[in-house]
């Protein structure tokens, strides 16, 4: 078996250091942490876990609480990316990852019991939801906590520029000349929602373009394909139907493209569609979704980074908001 001292002889540097660059000490620089770790690989090195918690104190394990309501959980393309993500970046840094839920053995608990009884180093929220007390217990315990797509002054956040992604999207269907512009929501009830909401709102305002309440329709069931079919349906019913439609997410995008199939119409020579997120199906499908990019996996590795600084150090939470970009493909026309 090969251990800390072989490696030692092998790259020339004492045991003490070897040992410190495989329980992340910061006073080892990174040429020096890069010719260990390289030579580890080489060797086949795998530390022992066991002495490895015995001697930082510590797990070595990330706990990963998702609540998605909508039953894909995460076979949903999005949070699959930001998951793979996630994992690659933590597992670089020496650590595994738990799905931690409010249920051990078949019994209920709460995520705090569930956190400590399996030891988890820190936790990283997806999918939070604000009504859950189990959630608002986890942020009050101690436990260092990373949220996606959340706003908490307890724990780090982090999240794509939601509202600017909407601008980007309703001031590039102004440009094609609509004017009737309508939305698919995901709901106020989540924190993207909200925001891609609200985003679309400030959008038809700078523009001045009127604001038709019946121009908002609630895509709910979180996200989903057939929540956007019944929303575009709702608008297709309208006495004046839009000329464009913004949905919330890529999913609810799709739904609306098949509702208006239904009706013996097209995208986009009868109605425009735009996405948000851009998940793989989006430029696939014909025609080819225009839709708004969120970075999956700097999302993912960001939070991984950032959740494992303030487990290793004391820090006060930090809020980070990435860019977002415009994929312009085949759903839109000029009016």
């Amino acid at each position: 078996m090969i251990t800390i001292y072989d490696i030692a002889k092998r790259t020339g540097y004492s045991p003490t250091t070897v040992s410190k660059v495989f329980n992340n000490y910061n006073d080892v620089s990174v040429k020096t942490r890069g010719k260990i770790l390289d030579a580890a690989k080489e060797m086949g090195y795998l530390p022992n876990s066991h002495a490895r918690t015995l001697m930082t104190k510590k797990s070595w394990t990330i706990g990963i609480l998702f609540n998605e309501p909508s039953g894909v959980g995460i076979r949903h393309p999005f949070f699959n990316g930001v998951i793979d993500s996630f994992k690659k970046t933590a597992e670089a840094e020496g650590y595994d990852l738990m799905f931690i839920s409010d249920n051990i053995g078949g019994k209920s608990s709460s995520y705090v019991e569930h956190c400590r009884f399996r030891s988890v180093d820190g936790v990283i929220v997806i999918m939070a939801d604000r009504k859950d007390p189990g959630l608002q217990e986890l942020l009050e315990s101690g436990i260092p906590c990373f949220l996606l797509d959340f706003e908490s002054s307890q724990a780090g956040t982090i999240c794509s520029d939601n509202i600017n992604g909407s601008f980007l999207a309703v001031q590039y269907l102004y440009e094609l000349g609509h004017r009737q512009i309508a939305h698919i929501s995901g709901g106020t009830d989540t924190f993207a929602g909200q925001q891609r909401q609200l985003g679309y709102e400030m959008a038809m305002g700078r523009l001045k373009l009127k604001k038709r309440e019946e121009y908002i329709s609630g895509g709910g069931g979180f996200f989903s394909v057939e929540s956007g079919y019944a929303a575009m349906n709702r608008l297709l019913d309208l006495e004046q139907p839009p000329t464009a439609v913004l949905a919330a997410g890529d999913n609810l995008a799709l739904g609306a493209v098949k509702a208006i199939r239904s009706r013996g119409l097209q995208v986009p020579e009868h109605i425009s569609v735009i996405g948000f997120d851009d998940i793989e199906a989006a430029g696939l499908v014909n025609p080819a979704l225009t839709t708004i990019r969120q970075n999956v996996q700097e999302i993912g590795s960001r939070a991984a980074q950032m959740l494992i600084h303030s487990i290793e150090t004391v820090c006060a939470p930090e809020s980070v908001v990435l860019p977002v970009e415009l994929v312009i493909r085949d759903s839109c026309r000029a009016m």
